[in-house]
C-alpha cells in the first residue's frame, strides 16, 4: 500500500508543482481561481477574453523557465544515478567526474568563438573530462573509488582552470554572461533554449529507460552482468555516452548546477530502494520536482534572484552531511 501511494506521488506531485509554478513570479501571483480561469478563456473562441499582459507573463516567461528547468533537473539526477550505477561509487556524479566542468569549459568557449556549437563542444569537452577521469584512476583491472573521486577533483580542477583563463581573456561584456552562467542561469531561458536543449535530453533519457533494469546488472559487477549475456563494456560505454550527453546538453542550456545529480539519486534509493529499474523513473520526477521547487524560491521568495546553482550548493551541501552523518546512503554495503 505504501509503495502504491509513492508511485501515485512519484507522479501527481509534479504536476502541482508546475501548476504552482506556474502562478508563482516577481512580477504577479496568480491564484488558481485566477489562472484557471484564464485557461478557460485563454481557449476559448473569443479573443476579447484574452489577457495580454498575463498571456505573456505565463507564455512566454515562466512557461519556458518551469518546463527547462523541470527538463534540466530531471537529466542532472538521471545522469547522476546511472553514472553512480556504472562506477559502483555512491559519491560520483556529473560534477565529482569532471563532466559538468568540462562541459562548462566547452560550452564558454564556445561563446568566445562563435563558429562552433555550443551543445556540440560542451559534449566533446564532457567526454574528454569523463575519459581522463577514468584514465587516471584506472590501476591495475579497475578503477578505484578513492582514485577516481581524486581524479576527478583533479580533472574538475584544471577545466575550471582553462575556464579562468577564458574569462580572464574575454571582454567585460561576455565576461559577465559567463560568470553568471558559471553559477547556473536560468532567468534567461527561453523556447529557443528549450528547443536545442529538449532533443539531446529526451533521446538521452530514453535510451536511459530503456536500458535501466540492465543497470541493476551493472552495479552487480562485471562478472555478474556477463553470466546473463550482458556485454559490459560497451553497455557502459553507451550509457557512459548518453550521460554526458545530456549532461552537457543540460550545462549548455542553463550553466553549471552543482551538487544536484548527488543528491537526488540518494533520496531515490531512500524512498523507492537500490533497484535502479524503479529509481531511474524517481529520479527523472525527483530531481525535475527538485530543481523547480529550487527555482521558485529564487525566483519568488527573494527580493532579487539569486542563481539556482548557488542555491542548490546551499541546499545540496547540509542535505548530504545530513545524510553522510547520520549513515543512512549504506555507503558500506
Amino acid at each position: 500500500m505504501k509503495n502504491k501511494l509513492r508511485i501515485i506521488a512519484l507522479w501527481l506531485t509534479p504536476i502541482l508543482v508546475i501548476i504552482g509554478s506556474l502562478q508563482l513570479g516577481a512580477t504577479e501571483n496568480l491564484s488558481i481561481q485566477e489562472l484557471t480561469q484564464y485557461i478557460i478563456n485563454y481557449f476559448s473562441s473569443s479573443d476579447l477574453l484574452h489577457d495580454v499582459p498575463i498571456e505573456t507573463i505565463l507564455w512566454q516567461v515562466r512557461l519556458p523557465r518551469i518546463l527547462l528547468t523541470f527538463l534540466v533537473g530531471a537529466a542532472l539526477a538521471t545522469s547522476g544515478g546511472v553514472l553512480q550505477a556504472i562506477f559502483r561509487n555512491p559519491i560520483v556524479d556529473p560534477f565529482t567526474l569532471g563532466i559538468s566542468s568540462g562541459a562548462a569549459f566547452g560550452a564558454a568557449l564556445a561563446m568566445l568563438i562563435p563558429v562552433l556549437s555550443l551543445n556540440f563542444t560542451a559534449f566533446f569537452f564532457g567526454v574528454c573530462a569523463v575519459a581522463m577521469t577514468y584514465a587516471v584512476s584506472y590501476a591495475g583491472q579497475k578503477a578505484s573509488l578513492i582514485g577516481m573521486v581524486l581524479s576527478g577533483i583533479i580533472v574538475s580542477g584544471v577545466f575550471t582552470a582553462l575556464l579562468t583563463v577564458l574569462q580572464y581573456l574575454s571582454d567585460p561584456y561576455k565576461l559577465q554572461a559567463i560568470v553568471q552562467w558559471t553559477m547556473g542561469n536560468l532567468h534567461t531561458a527561453s523556447w529557443a533554449k528549450l528547443h536545442t536543449a529538449f532533443f539531446p535530453i529526451v533521446i538521452g533519457l530514453g535510451v536511459i529507460i530503456m536500458l535501466r533494469w540492465k543497470l541493476d546488472l551493472l552495479s552487480l559487477g562485471d562478472d555478474e552482468a556477463k553470466a546473463v549475456g550482458v556485454n559490459p563494456k560497451w553497455l557502459k560505454l553507451i550509457l557512459i555516452s548518453v550521460a554526458t550527453m545530456i549532461t552537457a546538453s543540460s550545462v549548455a542550456a542553463v550553466g553549471v548546477i552543482s551538487l544536484f545529480g548527488l543528491i537526488v539519486p540518494h533520496i531515490s534509493r531512500m524512498l523507492f530502494g537500490p533497484s535502479n529499474h524503479i529509481n531511474v523513473w524517481a529520479n527523472l520526477s525527483i530531481g525535475g520536482t527538485f530543481l523547480l521547487v529550487i527555482d521558485n524560491f529564487s525566483r519568488a521568495v527573494m527580493p532579487f534572484e539569486i542563481p539556482v546553482g548557488v542555491f542548490t550548493m546551499i541546499i545540496g551541501a547540509p542535505v548530504f552531511i545530513y545524510l553522510m552523518r547520520k549513515n543512512i546512503m549504506n555507503w558500506n554495503a
